[in-house]
C-alpha cells in the first residue's frame, strides 16, 4: 500500500515530537518533512506535495492561515489544523466539517482525525475540501477584522480596539504594537496581522511596517523618498514599491 506522505507545521518541537509519537501507530504513515514556521511550510508543500499536512494555527513568519492564501485551495493536501487556544477557529472548522486538534493532543482524537483523513485522501474528495477551505478562509477574514488585539503586560492582557493602535512594526518572530502611548509586543507577524486588519484603516507601508492612516499628520517628499510623520511624531518610511 503505498503510504501517506506527511508535513508537520508547529513551531513548537515537543508538538512536532508528539505528532511524531502518535503517527508511530499509523503505519501507513511516512513523516517527509518538519516545518517550523509558515514559510518553511509553503516551500515544504510545494517542493514535496504531500497526502497530508498537520497545520499548527499559530506560527511566526505566517501563520496557518497565511499558509493555505499563500498556497492556494486547490494545490492543499488535506489538512488537520492544531490549535491551543484559538475560539474562532474551533467555531469555524465545527461549521465548515474540517477536522482540527486541540493541544495537548488526546489519543483516540488523534486516531479519530487521521481515519477521516485517510477517507478524504481514498475518496478524492479535493473539491469538496476546497469549498469548505474557501468558505473557512473567507469567513476567517470577515471575522478578524471585528476582533480585538490581544497584548500582554506583566500584569494582564490587554484588549485593544484596532482603531487604537498607532502603528505596528516587525521585530524578528514577533510584531510590536504602538498604541496607548506604549509598545507591545505579540507573537504574531506582520503578515498575519495584515490579514486581520481592516484594509481601509491600516496601510502597509513597506515589509517591517503597518500605519493607522487616521494617525498619519504630514507625508513628506524628499529626495524621491517618502517618509510618514505620525501624530505622535514617529517618522515611518515608505518602500520604493508601495509609492503608489
Amino acid at each position: 500500500m503505498e503510504k501517506i506522505r506527511v508535513v508537520i507545521a508547529d513551531d513548537e518541537p515537543l508538538a512536532r515530537r508528539g505528532i511524531r509519537q502518535l503517527l508511530v501507530h499509523h503505519p501507513d504513515v511516512e513523516v517527509i518533512r518538519e516545518a517550523r514556521n509558515g514559510w518553511d511550510t509553503v516551500r515544504a508543500l510545494r517542493d514535496l506535495k504531500p497526502n497530508l499536512l498537520f497545520l499548527d494555527v499559530q506560527m511566526p513568519r505566517l501563520d496557518g492561515f497565511g499558509v493555505i492564501k499563500e498556497i492556494g485551495i486547490k494545490s492543499l493536501p488535506v489538512v488537520i489544523f492544531v490549535t491551543a487556544y484559538d475560539e474562532f477557529a474551533l467555531r469555524a472548522f465545527d461549521a465548515h466539517a474540517l477536522d482540527y486538534l486541540v493541544k495537548p493532543l488526546e489519543v483516540s482524537r488523534f486516531d479519530e482525525a487521521m481515519d477521516r483523513a485517510r477517507q478524504l485522501i481514498k475518496s478524492s474528495k479535493a473539491v469538496d475540501l476546497s469549498r469548505k477551505l474557501a468558505a473557512l478562509l473567507a469567513a476567517r477574514e470577515k471575522e478578524e477584522v471585528k476582533e480585538k488585539i490581544v497584548v500582554s503586560t506583566a500584569t494582564s492582557d490587554l484588549l485593544l480596539n484596532p482603531e487604537e493602535v498607532e502603528w505596528v512594526e516587525a521585530d524578528d518572530y514577533y510584531a510590536a504594537v504602538h498604541a496607548r502611548n506604549c509598545r507591545y509586543l505579540i507573537r504574531e507577524s506582520l503578515s498575519s496581522l495584515e490579514l486581520r486588519l481592516d484594509r481601509k484603516m491600516f496601510l502597509r507601508t513597506h515589509r517591517s511596517a503597518i500605519v493607522n492612516i487616521n494617525f498619519i499628520s504630514e507625508v513628506r517628499h524628499t529626495k524621491g523618498e517618502i517618509v510618514l510623520i505620525l501624530k505622535t511624531g514617529t517618522r515611518v518610511p515608505v518602500s520604493r514599491r508601495r509609492h503608489t
